[in-house]
């Protein structure tokens, strides 16, 4: 072959080589990451997770009384909002957050202009260096930090530290976490269920009968024309499990005298009336609970209905 041939030759082998790698590339990050991948990256240990699946709670038509209701949003967040043309009914697909001591640590999909948050983040004395953003949140140890993992998804941390989303880079080994098929679910960490005075007054009995599980898992789905709250509580052995269990029918049974004792008859959208409701088993070292919701209760709390 000709000296100029095999020039010519070599230039199109590289440059096909190249641009096979730039494809490769585009390809490998417009793969949409799956939730198990995000959970590898958030902070382990102790931290209460939550998952919100916004797309899919729309499709059910859960978040219609919000069209209606006369939500009052922070004012930090409608200027927010405003300057970067971001409205979470719409624009929000999905979020999973992990909340540690060190701060809150999230994955958010959606429909995100980034020029326009990047804009944000330096009118407001931030500072965006390549794709990673840094600003000032309404307190001094609230930093917020955020860059985009691929254009509709974006990593983003509240902590002192004003860089912290950098930790949400790098996947953990390990085997994929199981990830609960329900649009919202919490896996709630120990710590949480023994500072049971921050809960809601109703649910403080039955946290204190969850304060020795390994896991616990609450998630929330459709369930016919209502919703259903179901519980997966992993316990250290079997008798553990059936002592769970128990403590939590005999709370429920209490409260359910309670109410009676008190002639108090709660409504579809009271709280009470809800956890009334509960049934619970074991099965080995597993214990699960069940509370139907009617939708009532769903949309008073989504006006504001309930404190």
């Amino acid at each position: 072959m000709d000296p100029k041939n095999r020039a010519l030759l070599l230039i199109a082998l590289v440059a096909a080589l190249c641009g096979g790698s730039v494809w490769g590339v585009a390809w490998y990050r417009s793969r949409p990451i799956g939730t198990a991948l995000l959970l590898k990256r958030l902070p382990a240990g102790d931290a209460l997770i939550v998952y919100i699946d916004f797309a899919e709670l729309r499709r059910g038509g859960i978040l219609q009384p919000l069209d209606s209701a006369k939500i009052e949003e922070d004012p930090d967040y409608q200027s927010f909002a405003r300057k970067i043309d971001f409205d979470w009914k719409q624009d929000l697909d999905a979020l999973v957050v992990a909340s540690v001591p060190s701060g809150n640590y999230m994955f958010v999909r959606g429909h995100f202009d980034w020029k326009s948050l990047r804009s944000y983040a330096t009118s407001v004395g931030g500072d965006c260096y390549n794709s990673l953003c840094r600003t000032i949140g309404s307190a001094p140890e609230r930093r917020i930090s955020f860059f985009p993992v691929q254009s509709g998804l974006m990593a983003l941390a509240v902590s002192p530290d004003q860089s912290a989303v950098l930790e949400l880079q790098t996947t953990k080994p390990g085997p994929d976490p199981e990830v609960p098929s329900a649009p919202v679910w919490l896996s709630i960490p120990a710590s949480v269920l023994k500072s049971s005075a921050n809960l809601p007054t109703g649910t403080r009995m039955f946290a204190r009968s969850l304060e020795q599980a390994e896991n616990v898992i609450l998630t929330f789905g459709p369930d016919g024309n209502r919703i259903a709250a179901r519980l997966e509580v992993r316990c250290r052995d079997e008798r553990d499990a059936v002592e769970v269990a128990g403590q939590l029918a005999s709370a429920t049974l209490t409260l359910r005298r309670m109410l009676e004792r008190e002639h108090q008859r709660p409504g579809p959208a009271d709280l009470a009336g809800v956890l009334a409701s509960g049934a619970f088993r074991s099965e080995g070292r597993r214990v699960f609970g069940y509370w139907p919701i009617e939708r009532a209760f769903v949309e008073s709390i989504l006006s504001g209905g309930m404190s």
